[in-house]
């Protein structure tokens, strides 16, 4: 899948290639959490343990040239897998091992909290969103199987350019769609799809996204004077996909996408919440519920998961996992946990 140049370029850039077409790359929030200057804005929003999070993809390549994206044009582009299938019990110890390589110089530091490192060397939970698009990996759901038997904790991130494999996908703890734009003119801009008929493919990404039982939600990448405007649009697809959450998200001027766009495309906080309070007034079924002001995001939650005036946004693993081992129906109500009151947002 990626040519010398490529694999050089992610290389230096402290990804690791599992296989021939997966890669790993810990995320700097786990190493905070190590060092013990705090987790990010999953553990606030979900109660996921930063310092136990692997950072993964299952396929490098992907259907789109987001603007956004800190990953170069040296990454290759497809709209069809195209390459050979590595098993998914590969995938995962490779993974696993790569990303402990990757963390065992804090070890011989000084900058690190002992327990959090001693955690850390059980992994609980992965982030499937490193890059590319890792639901086109043909055997996804065999290699979901694999996290549950692992006892680890599955978070899903997908452009909404293959509604297929949303409909067919397993069971996950969580499951994104990223709407990158409120319409189809403002998605082309931005994401520089290669299908051509991407409007279409994330509007029936979206219905699928409905018909899941499992926690689902919809991340929307704000970028200053490009995408942070028609609340309506927004309104529409928030409203099709009807997800649990909604995660509104500052753009991050990083990497290669600093040559795409310009430092004041980067939101302050400030832009995020206040699009949000302007987000908030036509989707009357969610509140604001928490926010992380380092990653400059605002979590917005739909008003069923506040019960007895306790909101329920955290995530109880441990049910989550006997559900799923146990093949029972895994509903999203099933698995809540009480959201601590300080990781609240107050009025």
């Amino acid at each position: 899948m990626l040519s010398k140049l490529a694999k050089s370029s992610l290389e230096k850039q402290q990804y690791r290639i599992v296989g021939s077409h997966s890669a790993v790359k810990v995320c700097g929030w786990t190493k905070n959490m190590i060092r013990g200057v705090g987790g990010c804005y999953k553990l606030t929003f979900y109660g996921i343990m930063s310092n136990q999070c692997l950072q993964m993809t299952t396929s490098i390549s992907c259907a789109n040239r987001c603007t956004f994206c800190w990953r170069d044009y040296k990454a290759p582009v497809s709209k069809k897998w195209e390459w050979d299938v590595d098993d998914p019990d590969k995938i995962f110890d490779e993974s696993v091992e790569a990303h402990h390589k990757l963390l065992i110089g804090f070890n011989g530091s000084k900058k690190f909290n002992k327990g959090a490192f001693e955690n850390s060397k059980r992994v609980k939970h992965v982030a499937l969103s490193l890059t590319g698009e890792p639901i086109i990996y043909p055997k996804m759901n065999e290699l979901i199987k694999r996290f549950n038997k692992e006892g680890v904790s599955t978070f899903m991130v997908t452009n909404g350019q293959y509604p297929r494999q949303i409909k067919d996908l397993a069971p996950v703890t969580q499951l994104y769609i990223s709407v990158d734009a409120p319409n189809k003119k403002i998605l082309k801009e931005v994401d520089k799809p290669l299908f051509t008929d991407y409007w279409e493919r994330l509007l029936e990404s979206l219905d699928y996204l409905k018909q899941k039982k499992q926690r689902t939600c919809i991340r929307l990448t704000m970028i200053h004077k490009v995408n942070m405007t028609d609340l309506d649009g927004y309104k529409m697809l928030i409203e099709r996909g009807d997800p649990d959450f909604i995660e509104v998200k500052a753009y991050m001027w990083v990497g290669a996408s600093q040559s795409r766009l310009k430092e004041e495309n980067m939101p302050y906080h400030a832009d995020i919440e206040s699009f949000t309070k302007e987000l908030i007034k036509v989707l009357s079924e969610y509140e604001i519920v928490s926010e992380h002001v380092p990653s400059r995001v605002v979590l917005l939650a739909k008003k069923t998961f506040n019960v007895n005036e306790k909101w329920h946004t955290w995530i109880d693993f441990n049910k989550y996992h006997e559900l799923v081992m146990g093949g029972n129906e895994v509903r999203t109500k099933d698995y809540v946990k009480v959201t601590p009151v300080g990781n609240i947002l107050k009025p």
